[in-house]
């Protein structure tokens, strides 16, 4: 094994992950909708008003599908992950994907089991590669909400093969994302939002205190201008479009989400959400008006179209 590299794949992949509990109110559901931009352009928005405020009181509010990104396995609040055999630079930690499986609605307030575990760990040579899988359970009913596949790129992290083969493990089927490509036709729908200067702000709320999207010198550090806006904020940002616009405003229409983050978004950006339909399938890019970047793409996958499509 290359003593560069302080991953020990042999160690990490025998770690049994620690059941967490994740407990939220209507309070908690409401701060992440408007940490996502929710009501940012309207406050009263008639599709986006239910996430933060019911007339029959907060026990009724509806919670976005994202909201279970919450629910993965936690980072420390610096951003690493604190896991035996695992020893890399936190500032080197790219967010590279989040898939996600919804299978109940959220309730306005849950208290959630968590259930973790490595799903893949491999060898890129210059960087590893890290998928860890979390279940979401309803604590009190037992049922199964919700699955979260978060996928680390840890550069510097590789190189940690012992042998000419590079280590490759898949505890599961690869999820078939590889396959998605932006189409080149003209978009099904087009939605421009704004991100506030406050926005990561207001999205570490909800739980990511890492200081990078906070701290201006942590982020010079790490070679940004200033604190960028988390991925998963940006991802909420797009699904918030395609439920508007595909779903015609019903956020259980939403089966599956794949997010695959290219590039950091500053607060105070615009962002526009490119959507194309292929059947049950919305395939989505995310672009930075302001510098014409690509930060995100993905696809949502519903349970069925709206009849005004």
């Amino acid at each position: 094994m290359a003593k560069s590299s302080g991953l020990n794949p042999e160690l990490l992949l025998s770690q049994k992950l620690p059941e967490k509990t994740f407990t939220y109110t209507e309070r908690d559901a409401a701060i992440y909708a408007l940490g996502v931009g929710a009501c940012g352009r309207n406050a009263v928005d008639a599709d986006e008003l239910k996430y933060v405020y019911h007339e029959n009181g907060q026990q009724f509010i509806q919670v976005l599908p994202t909201f279970s990104a919450l629910f993965s396995f936690e980072l420390e609040p610096s951003g690493a992950m604190d896991l035996p055999g695992l020893q890399y630079d936190p500032q080197l930690l790219l967010h590279g994907q989040q898939y996600m499986e919804l299978y109940k609605p959220f309730p306005s307030s849950a208290s959630i089991r968590n259930e973790a575990c490595i799903a893949g760990l491999h060898d890129k040579g210059k960087a590893a590669i890290l998928e860890i899988e979390t279940k979401s359970y309803n604590a009190e009913s037992g049922e199964l909400l919700c699955m979260n596949r978060m996928t680390a790129f840890l550069r510097g992290a590789g190189g940690f093969s012992n042998s000419s083969q590079p280590f490759s493990y898949s505890k599961y089927q690869t999820i078939p994302v590889s396959a998605v490509k932006i189409p080149k036709s003209q978009p099904f729908a087009v939605f421009e939002d704004y991100t506030q200067p406050s926005q990561a702000l207001v999205y570490r709320l909800s739980g990511d205190y890492n200081p990078l999207h906070s701290d201006p010198m942590v982020a010079k550090a790490a070679g940004f201008s200033r604190p960028i806006l988390h991925g998963l904020c940006t991802m909420g940002f797009a699904v918030r479009a395609i439920i508007k616009f595909i779903c015609r405003g019903d956020p259980n229409m939403v089966k599956n989400i794949f997010s695959r983050f290219l590039l950091h978004v500053y607060p105070g950006e615009t962002l526009v959400t490119e959507m194309w339909l292929q059947g049950l399938r919305v395939i989505y890019q995310v672009k930075v008006k302001e510098r014409n970047r690509s930060v995100l793409s993905g696809f949502v996958d519903v349970h069925r179209l709206a009849s005004s499509l």
